[in-house]
């Protein structure tokens, strides 16, 4: 995403590839329904949540998403996460493919109801 660094999730989403702005407008949707008091807010040139520290992150690319909840989110739902294409911090979701917006909201609810507990190295 060259060009103009985006200062709100919505201009993030808008320099997005075409392909992936409606993926990337959902998973927001979603992750704001789960976190409502969360501050939507661009770090590092990507879109963040925090209430009051990190609660998930995502990320677009050419062909896919990236979902990014604090690390042992990930861990705690391993066996859902079975099959699909992780990382130790994300979760890759192509463009070609339905959000799994079950799973999503699942996670997510888990960091809001976590964060509290979080330990400092749980992000990355």
């Amino acid at each position: 995403m060259a060009g103009k660094r985006p200062a709100t999730i919505e201009e993030y989403i808008a320099a997005a590839p075409k392909a992936g702005q409606p993926h990337l407008r959902r998973l927001y949707s979603i992750l704001k329904s789960v976190a409502p008091k969360a501050k939507p807010t661009i770090k590092w040139n990507q879109p963040f949540f925090v209430e009051p520290r990190f609660l998930f992150a995502f990320s677009a690319h050419k062909a896919h998403l990236s979902f990014a909840p604090m690390a042992k989110s990930l861990q705690a739902f391993s066996r859902e996460l079975e099959k699909y294409e992780t990382t130790k911090n994300f979760l890759k979701i192509p463009y070609d493919e339905p959000i799994p917006e079950a799973l999503v909201r699942k996670i997510a609810k888990y960091c809001v109801k976590n964060v509290s507990a979080r330990d400092d190295d749980a992000f990355w």
